[in-house]
């Protein structure tokens, strides 16, 4: 039997389904052009767009310098997922199932959960967004209604919402293939877009635009702290936004045939696709600054100025199918596997994407009256702080202290004395790491006297839930070696 196969008749059922189980080699279809996808559909959602286009107006940094602290984060999270993705590429397993080695085969419910939260709750916020550009749509031929809202919604922004929300239902019910093709030509279709209405800008705004993107970020804004601090604070800030992916890449990589092309979609997909959606980002930004007098992180914004109606259709299409695209795979895929990890023999893949769908459903039509009033920085640094210190736990345990090897068979055994039993489930010195590590991250996030370090909470709580993971596990061997001596 190999490595990456199961004895079907000596599993716990608690702990196992076939979404669950590793998957084989010959069933494999995803290579660099999906991985490429999954960050281009990342980056290019409406989302990513109005993080991205807010970084150049919040630090009061030179453009160009906050371009550069986008693109060093893309290599940053470039490495961080080559690492986190390499397991599952190994043992076609997902993030729950993975986990599973560090924290307990029980004990996994707690990361699982954690992330299904927080993918929950960016499921509902990327509906909302992807809502934007259908209310675009519609009221280029209707128009705005009698301005009415209920919860900071018009009647359009309503029915533009739920209209998101079904059809994104109608496609992952269909399965991974059909979210796998959806994704294949989302991507690739925003940048024509994008590329268009950067061109318009940049036309219409003429000789004025590079001075712009040279002095107006950094003229109107008052810097406290230097410079460096600004710049790091930016890069931070943008690994906190693919932080929940970073967690669970391995919920991707289990489609992929081979590490040589989970690495070479990385590359493609992350640093470089980075650097080009970055300048797309900077050169509009400041055209939409030149030509209104305001800064307009939100795409459909500008289009709306723009006033082209053949833009408009062609933007709010395309803009739809890309949050859309990254929706279903970074923030449904995980949480259907995390809540098909809590009951197996009763929650499938499909029913945790229902369940999902649902508990989105509410968070996404309480973004524009609640949520976003915490501020779009702020939501994705508490955001991935909490989750930060399991990405330390989850690399130290499988390269320092599992030495890059994982028995298949005892991660779907609840045997006492199995090799991920630990204390009845478990790894009590697990949960100790992640509690002083988070307990600090978010912090950072929450507790005002720690607000300069602001922006580095997930990276910092990384870096402390590995190191204290190591140390933990550490001195439980030196116990063990004693006792044996």
């Amino acid at each position: 039997m190999k490595e990456s196969e199961l004895d079907i008749q000596n599993i716990d059922p608690t702990l196992y389904n076939e979404d669950l189980a590793p998957l084989k080699h010959r069933d494999r279809s995803w290579g660099a052009f999906e991985i490429f996808n999954v960050w281009s559909n990342d980056i290019q959602s409406l989302f990513g767009y109005t993080l991205a286009a807010s970084l150049f107006l919040t630090y009061g940094l030179n453009g160009w310098a906050v371009m550069a602290a986008i693109i060093l984060a893309g290599v940053i999270v470039m490495y961080l997922v080559n690492l986190t993705g390499k397991p599952s590429v190994k043992y076609g397993i997902p993030f729950p199932v993975m986990v599973r080695a560090s924290m307990g085969v029980r004990g996994a419910n707690l990361p699982a959960m954690l992330r299904a939260i927080i993918g929950i709750f960016w499921y509902g916020v990327q509906t909302y967004f992807a809502s934007t550009a259908v209310a675009l749509l519609i009221t280029a031929f209707v128009g705005d209604g009698d301005g009415s809202t209920f919860l900071g919604l018009s009647a359009v922004a309503w029915v533009s919402f739920v209209i998101v929300w079904l059809f994104q239902i109608a496609i992952f019910w269909q399965g991974i293939e059909r979210i796998k093709h959806f994704l294949n030509w989302a991507g690739p279709l925003v940048y024509v877009v994008m590329v268009v209405l950067m061109i318009v800008v940049w036309f219409q705004a003429g000789s004025e635009l590079l001075p712009a993107v040279s002095t107006i970020f950094s003229a109107d804004t008052e810097r406290s702290g230097s410079a460096v601090g600004a710049f790091l604070a930016i890069v931070g800030t943008m690994v906190a936004y693919f932080a929940a992916v970073v967690i669970n890449f391995g919920d991707f990589t289990r489609f992929v045939k081979t590490e040589r092309q989970m690495k070479l979609g990385n590359l493609l997909g992350l640093p470089l696709n980075v650097a080009f959606f970055s300048f797309i980002a900077l050169i509009i930004t400041a055209g939409t600054l030149v030509l209104f007098g305001d800064a307009l992180t939100n795409p459909a914004d500008i289009v709306e100025r723009v006033d082209s109606l053949p833009l408009t259709i062609v933007a709010a299409l395309t803009f739809f199918a890309a949050t859309v695209g990254i929706n279903l795979v970074a923030n449904f895929i995980p949480p259907a596997y995390d809540l098909a990890n809590l009951f197996p023999s009763k929650i499938s893949f499909k029913v945790g994407g229902l369940i999902t769908a649902v508990l989105a459903f509410f968070v996404g039509a309480l973004w524009v009256s609640l949520i976003s009033q915490i501020g779009v920085p702020g939501f994705v640094n508490a955001l991935g702080a909490v989750i930060a210190p399991f990405y330390g736990i989850i690399v130290v345990d499988y390269y320092l202290v599992k030495r890059q090897h994982l028995d298949m068979q005892e991660l779907f055994s609840s045997a006492p004395g199995s090799a991920y039993y630990y204390v009845k489930g478990w790894n009590r010195r697990a949960l100790m790491a992640f509690g002083g590590a988070a307990l600090f991250s978010i912090s950072t996030v929450l507790v005002p006297a720690l607000s300069g370090l602001n922006g580095y909470g997930w990276m910092m709580g990384a870096a402390l839930g590995g190191l204290f993971y190591y140390g933990l596990m550490s001195s439980q061997r030196s116990v063990s070696i004693a006792r044996d001596a």
